[in-house]
């Protein structure tokens, strides 16, 4: 398990270069699509305000997409302003509607331990200190006592379903083989209903969540003010998507999981540390608490000299620290030092290494088994006639010796019973010694 990390780290304040909290949101890229943008710019610019972003528990733990929310409610909290964090224990029973296919409902019991687990997770990125501490919220609180015929007077009555089925996520299903449920379709009274909830609690008049969520956001802001008769607003930060346009998330099977149980810190560092010289820059402003003038210094080294990668080294080791802390993010640069550079093998601790290992092609072999087996093994040949070959050409070594017997045998010899093979310089596998 990676460390705590105190939310006093994240930031020591607001880049001192912009006039206020808003104009650097939008240099961040932070605005994809939003409500009134000279009222959101007033709003910030002022005395401070409660806002919110929602979290469903239909995962055992948040992922990349939400960590673009979680960094968007600190940075409006150093601000000076006052986050609720909203972890859905009745919109998790739920799920908003997915693009081609309805969710699968998960047990309550299974929700209400991932409500816990999100809700662990969001308050490692708050403060709740000082006049604008932050609040954690349950829509669970609310909704459980509500019956259905209150549900339909009360709330129903304010939306049209000519409104509700142009929103996008739901024309989509519409026009899919799959349909939609009632159930998912009314998934947008829910979330519209929780803005409204915290309006009347908190005074809350600010929501944000992404772009892709723009139909639940101003179900939200469309209900208050018809129910209030006054102006909320929202804000839609921008999808965080691959080289091909593929938007992150376990739905898309790609998740980056800030849980490191499910994506190990290593994991974590690399999946950074490969991203494209086209995309570091505007990932640095997304996920990072760098100044300006810091940012603009590595896009100048980016365009000067890229193949240092010095600004996906920085953003690396800045999401990694935000996320897991300091000593995890050490102990990941020291494990792909010493698998890709000079750094010693022997120096890691084991549990680095294991999952270090396991995102390199890896095989399980016994104690004893010939290092031209266990290339084959591990699929850095094709044939053991190829594996020795490759031995006689003096192309292969274990554990950062090199083998020049092909009669030489797995030992298991660093740090939690593991070795690694390398073929060439550059083409390495892991092995899982028992």
């Amino acid at each position: 398990m990676s460390e705590t990390v105190s939310v006093s780290a994240l930031a020591p304040a607001i880049d001192p270069t912009f006039e206020n909290v808003w104009d650097e949101i939008v240099w961040r890229g932070l605005v994809h699509v939003s409500t009134d943008r000279e009222a959101l710019r007033e709003l910030l610019s002022g005395d401070p305000i409660t806002y919110y972003c929602g979290f469903d528990p239909t995962a055992p733990s948040l992922h990349l997409g939400h960590l673009v929310q979680l960094l968007l409610l600190r940075r409006l909290q150093l601000a000076g302003h006052k986050p609720l964090g909203l972890v859905g224990g009745s919109t998790g029973l739920i799920g908003d509607p997915r693009p081609t296919a309805e969710r699968t409902l998960n047990a309550r019991e299974t929700v209400a331990e991932w409500v816990a687990k999100l809700r662990a997770q969001v308050e490692q990125y708050l403060s709740f200190e000082g006049e604008n501490g932050a609040r954690m919220v349950n829509n669970l609180d609310w909704t459980a006592p509500l019956s259905a015929i209150d549900f339909l007077r009360d709330i129903g009555k304010h939306y049209r379903v000519g409104t509700m089925l142009k929103k996008d996520a739901v024309s989509a299903r519409l026009n899919s083989e799959a349909g939609i449920s009632y159930t998912e379709f009314s998934y947008q009274i829910l979330q519209g209903l929780d803005f409204l909830e915290l309006y009347r609690q908190y005074g809350c008049v600010l929501q944000s969540g992404g772009s892709d969520q723009w139909g639940n956001l101003t179900s939200g802001t469309d209900l208050i003010h018809r129910v209030e008769g006054v102006s909320v607003h929202a804000i839609g930060t921008p999808l965080i998507t691959n080289s091909d346009g593929t938007k992150f998330g376990k739905s898309e099977g790609n998740a980056i999981w800030i849980d490191a149980e499910l994506t190990s810190p290593y994991a974590f560092y690399q999946f950074w540390l490969s991203t494209a010289d086209g995309d570091v820059i505007e990932r640095l402003k997304v996920f990072t608490f760098l100044t300006r003038a810091e940012i603009e210094e590595y896009a100048a080294l980016v365009e000067a000299e890229p193949f240092r990668r010095a600004a996906q080294k920085r953003l690396a080791e800045e999401v990694v620290t935000i996320v897991h802390g300091a000593d995890a993010t050490a102990k990941a640069i020291a494990a792909s030092e010493a698998l890709f550079g000079s750094g010693d093998l022997t120096a890691l601790d084991a549990a680095t290494l294991r999952s270090a290992l396991g995102e390199l092609p890896h095989a399980e072999v016994a104690l004893g088994t010939t290092v031209a087996q266990a290339l084959v093994d591990t699929g850095l040949v094709s044939s053991l006639s190829e594996a020795r070959r490759a031995i006689a050409q003096g192309g292969v070594s274990l554990d950062g010796d090199k083998v020049d017997d092909e009669a030489a045998t797995v030992t298991g010899g660093l740090p939690g019973g593991v070795s690694v093979l390398r073929r060439g310089k550059k083409t390495l596998a892991g092995l899982f010694v028992g």
